[in-house]
């Protein structure tokens, strides 16, 4: 699903990034542009995925964060500063505080996860643990900032952000200097509206596109409102783009730059993150894989040389494992079965044989006798098998039916 954005709203000027881009000059890494020969056979023109989440960090708010915290007057970093964010942003505030010898307090989520937190403290900030989202975590910061006087670092609504994060337009712009399309997660905005000022400036003509978790689309409704408007409750497993309300500034930019708003759906992310590790051998985020998410959802949209710009890779281990099984299952790469059969010896072993031959993996089985749905001479399996994609799913079952097995389920 897309939206059109269109309205002028002058908040930031070429020269502000690239100044933010000599301030970063050994500080962010220039990360690499990668070909992907897989989703430029599937767009039919060549596509690129910037890698942000190679950043220092593990994503591109290390620029934001250091071109903000370095604006800073003396009596201002004296004070200290403070961010509040469930991971990218909280790991950027503390590496770029720790460079520029500011000190810096985190307000995190209580369920944020356990490796996020680590490398936050290992980057020199102090970590606090307050509220179990991110608006009441948000909330805390703000309290501490007006109590201490230390300045609040917002995580995408500041000039200074935005032109940071810039900065990876100007880079794409050096590396792919023909591309036609740029496609960028969408959360609050920070992103998509800094890489929209720096390329626009240069090359009105490449279109910019940003893509947002369906569950937590703020943008469109906001776009067709005219002003920022906030969500009751956003909700994706992306929470580097769970955002429920645009920022102010960010809003004027994407309104005024940002060809079009896309929104991709829980599977579709699934599915990305599954293809860049699979295919790109890339560690990439959900929210950081939304780009990817669009070109697999609609490829003929896209006209190419198109760049994906890959945000981040900071993913929980269990999240990840979570969403790389969600991913198979909705690339038909699982299949669950129920199969009734004879209950006499021999005949689970029998079952598999018939599933060896069908070249299946199983994954998990559960054997069931006791049911009173069944007759005294039934049994079911419950099985959970590896597949090699949707159309295999299909000769497993109609090998097992050849076979006499009835499959209901």
């Amino acid at each position: 699903m897309s939206f059109r954005a269109t309205a002028p709203h002058p908040a930031l000027i070429l020269d502000d990034v690239r100044g933010a881009q000599k301030m970063l000059s050994g500080v962010a890494r220039v990360t690499a542009l990668e070909g992907s020969r897989h989703l430029s056979e599937l767009v039919g023109a060549p596509v690129h995925l910037k890698c942000e989440n190679l950043q220092r960090t593990g994503s591109f708010k290390l620029r934001g964060a250091y071109i903000r915290i370095s604006g800073l007057t003396p009596v201002e970093r004296a004070a200290g500063v403070v961010a509040a964010s469930a991971g990218n942003h909280a790991q950027g505030v503390a590496l770029a505080s720790s460079l520029l010898g500011v000190r810096s307090t985190v307000f995190m989520p209580v369920g944020a996860p356990l490796p996020k937190v680590a490398a936050t403290r290992e980057y020199g900030a102090e970590v606090r643990l307050h509220g179990q989202f991110v608006d009441e975590t948000l909330a805390a910061a703000q309290e501490y900032a007006d109590r201490t006087g230390a300045v609040f670092i917002h995580p995408f609504d500041h000039p200074d952000i935005i032109a940071g994060q810039g900065t990876v337009g100007l880079e794409i712009l050096e590396q792919c200097p023909e591309v036609r399309t740029i496609v960028v997660g969408l959360g609050g905005g920070g992103l998509a509206a800094g890489v929209a000022v720096a390329v626009k400036a240069l090359r009105p003509d490449v279109r910019i596109v940003g893509v947002q978790a369906e569950g937590a689309a703020a943008y469109p409704p906001s776009l067709a409102a005219g002003h920022p408007v906030s969500l009751a409750a956003p909700a994706t497993m992306a929470d580097g783009i769970k955002v429920g309300r645009p920022g102010d500034v960010t809003y004027g930019l994407v309104e005024e730059l940002v060809d079009e708003v896309r929104t991709v759906t829980e599977d579709e992310l699934s599915g990305a993150l599954l293809l860049c590790l699979e295919r790109a051998k890339l560690v990439v985020e959900p929210a950081g894989a939304s780009p990817v998410a669009a070109l697999l959802s609609d490829p003929g949209a896209f006209r190419g040389p198109v760049v994906a710009l890959l945000s981040g890779g900071n993913v929980d281990p269990l999240l990840m494992q979570r969403v790389l099984r969600h991913g198979m299952s909705a690339a038909g790469r699982y299949l669950s079965l129920r199969v009734r059969l004879t209950d006499r010896p021999g005949a689970l072993a029998a079952l598999l044989a018939a599933l060896t031959v069908a070249d299946a993996n199983v994954l998990d089985i559960s054997h069931v006798r006791t049911d009173p749905r069944l007759g005294l001479t039934d049994a079911e399996v419950d099985l959970y098998l590896e597949t090699k994609g949707p159309e295999h799913c299909a000769e497993v079952e109609a090998a097992l039916r050849a076979e006499g097995y009835r499959v209901t389920g």
